[in-house]
């Protein structure tokens, strides 16, 4: 059953302050990822929690967050896409993420990339091509995770950033899922290997970043632990 509400939280993309939450995982993936039911309440919150202006999810709300933090900029992020600045930004996203996509795709130097014809693992721009890369909730699918984030670093100029969000259970530490029954988040029935997640990240998640050569890095929560998104620097 949805549940509308007002609540403190407002949402970075479009400054809305009323939410419907709704339950959006299943009892396989539950028991997959061995979840308790408090872990399960705040991933429901995560994915399921939608601001009701323009319907990212919490999940959306915290990318956008890490997103205003390296801008500088004190507005809503569709606000953001609108000052000058916005339109020599050059932005690539990686998949799409979420209801973010179409506010990203009004920042000027705006590139897409989705996979298979854009793999993170051989990103086709050369070194130093973006401001900014995103992706959001892409990274646990990739099976070498720290190679992926080196080749985000690759790309990006210096003084960039590297915004992502990975879904992260708190109360643990990441763990390969190499060995262990596939798991995906959608139907296993019409899912492929490709979309397996490779890796359950838990409250290391911000070590890989560091492995990836990244030596500066913000965290951005909305409704911790629900929703949780980093920002990167390159040197």
């Amino acid at each position: 059953m949805q549940k509308i509400h007002e609540n403190p939280m407002r949402c970075s993309v479009c400054g809305g302050q009323s939410f419907t939450a709704h339950p959006v995982l299943w009892p396989a993936l539950i028991n997959e990822w061995q979840l308790s039911d408090i872990e399960a309440a705040y991933i429901d919150r995560q994915q399921g929690e939608t601001c009701n202006g323009c319907g990212s999810n919490l999940r959306s709300i915290s990318l956008s967050d890490a997103l205003l933090s390296y801008l500088g900029f004190g507005g809503t992020l569709r606000q953001a896409t609108q000052v000058a600045a916005a339109q020599a930004l050059r932005l690539l996203e990686l998949n799409e993420a979420g209801n973010l996509s179409p506010v990203l795709r009004a920042f000027g130097g705006y590139a897409f990339g989705a996979y298979p014809e854009v793999d993170m693992h051989s990103i086709p721009f050369a070194n130093e091509t973006f401001d900014v890369v995103v992706h959001s909730d892409t990274l646990e699918h990739v099976p070498h995770p720290v190679h992926a984030l080196a080749e985000c670093r690759r790309v990006l100029k210096r003084g960039g950033a590297l915004c992502f969000t990975v879904p992260v259970i708190v109360g643990r530490m990441s763990r390969d899922r190499s060995g262990l029954s596939k798991s995906f988040h959608g139907s296993p029935a019409t899912a492929v290997d490709d979309y397996a997640v490779q890796t359950e990240f838990g409250a290391d998640a911000w070590t890989y970043v560091m492995q990836a050569g990244f030596t500066k890095l913000s965290i951005h929560a909305v409704a911790y632990p629900a929703a949780i998104a980093f920002a990167a620097l390159k040197d």
